[in-house]
């Protein structure tokens, strides 16, 4: 159960479990006078009042004299405004972070809490995407995964069977087809951000890549010169050749544009999350849940296996700044406690980094992710550092417009990866 990485909504408002923050305060850590100090980009949204209470009623168990001040930071400034905090040796005492590249980038500032979350391990899942050389460096929230949702009133417009989507990546090219001449698109994309690629890497990995080449990757040992990597880009530009995808992709926002685009029946698919947006709960709300469907991605390589490729999503970690680290562990832990999470899980419709919520009520997509957990595997992109991820963030968005070949995107993604 394993690692992830993926983002939301600009946040700008702050939320205190006792006393107030903005994302404009200092967060300057101060422990030592009886106050911590967390950075987030969740805080601030209405889902998160009753996740906070309940974490602040686990925490007040152990720390009724602790104050607790939340400071919702823009996201999309949040790894820039993180970074000089790290670079000044001061700021706040616990962090949320992404699992995968940018939590491992950062560990230097970080406290080690795998002995603290000693009691956790069990109970939650996604622990793989906070660790780096055998060490946990932050507990996760939620669990992040790349699931592939279809709208099944498209697949009958377009008369197709909603309840057998394609198994195969030729008889999927040719269910697209169907689906444009009754006019809609193939897919929802929106890779502004250079976001999607990260998407496609990991929902089309396990149909693409041999299992020894999946464990490789994860591992480290990443071929860029196999075929199957290469043949991962070459469907991913395919797309845009066979203008499989929502027009003005490269200019279009994932969040929230394109999820918008998938539940008014622009498109039959989207690449979509797990977690509090663009995920099972908001689709239900436009499509109902009958409407909505989860398919496994179709094979690309012969003999592959689907998988869902997820890993722990978000996660809180400690500053190794705080004054006193097992204080602020104690608040990490309030923070992933299993009422907290269960709250979180209800009102935002994540699936939860705890493997004990029963999410049998939640409707058939939410049910079906869940199912495929056990034989899911690591999201391949959550491998990779962040300069990495950056970088063929830039290079997808040249390949949908046809401006680089599939060999030079990944002669340039094999020599950033080898740089570390």
């Amino acid at each position: 159960m394993r690692q992830r990485a993926i983002w939301s909504a600009v946040l700008v408002v702050g939320l205190a479990l006792a006393g107030c923050g903005s994302a404009s305060d200092s967060g300057k850590s101060t422990s030592s006078d009886g106050k911590l100090v967390v950075w987030d980009w969740k805080s601030g949204e209405p889902f998160a009042k009753s996740y906070l209470d309940k974490a602040k009623a686990d925490f007040k168990k152990k720390h009724a004299d602790v104050e607790v001040e939340f400071v919702a930071q823009p996201f999309d400034q949040y790894y820039t405004l993180l970074g000089a905090a790290i670079q000044s040796g001061k700021g706040p005492d616990v962090m949320m972070f992404n699992g995968g590249g940018q939590i491992r980038d950062r560990v230097d500032a970080l406290v080690p809490i795998t002995d603290y979350v000693a009691e956790d391990k069990q109970r939650l899942a996604g622990w793989e995407a906070f660790t780096k050389d055998g060490k946990i460096y932050g507990s996760p929230v939620t669990l992040q995964g790349y699931p592939i949702y279809y709208n099944k009133d498209v697949y009958q417009k377009a008369g197709l069977d909603p309840a057998s989507p394609a198994t195969t990546w030729d008889k999927f090219v040719a269910d697209c087809a169907a689906v444009a001449k009754a006019g809609s698109k193939c897919f929802a994309l929106g890779n502004k951000e250079g976001v999607g690629i990260q998407f496609w890497l990991s929902s089309m990995g396990s149909v693409t890549l041999t299992a020894a080449e999946y464990d490789a990757w994860i591992t480290g040992k990443r071929d860029w010169t196999s075929p199957n990597v290469k043949r991962v880009f070459e469907t991913w530009k395919e797309t845009g050749e066979k203008k499989m995808n929502t027009d003005g992709a490269n200019s279009t926002a994932m969040f929230n544009d394109s999820f918008a685009a998938f539940q008014s029946g622009k498109a039959a698919h989207v690449m979509g999350l797990m977690s509090d947006v663009g995920h099972w709960k908001a689709f239900n709300e436009f499509l109902t849940p009958e409407k909505l469907g989860v398919m496994k991605p179709p094979v690309v390589t012969a003999g592959t296996t689907p998988s869902l490729p997820y890993d722990g999503g978000i996660g809180y970690a400690v500053a190794k700044w705080t004054k006193d680290p097992k204080v602020a562990a104690d608040l990490v832990r309030s923070l992933t406690s299993a009422d907290a999470l269960k709250a979180f899980y209800a009102d935002a419709g994540a699936i939860a980094a705890d493997t004990t919520i029963d999410v049998s009520q939640a409707g058939p997509a939410a049910s079906t992710i869940v199912s495929e957990l056990k034989s899911g595997k690591p999201a391949l992109h959550v491998a990779l550092s962040s300069k990495t991820i950056d970088l063929m963030g830039r290079l997808s968005q040249q390949l949908l417009s046809g401006s680089i070949t599939v060999d030079e995107v990944v002669k340039q993604l094999a020599a950033s990866d080898q740089a570390g």
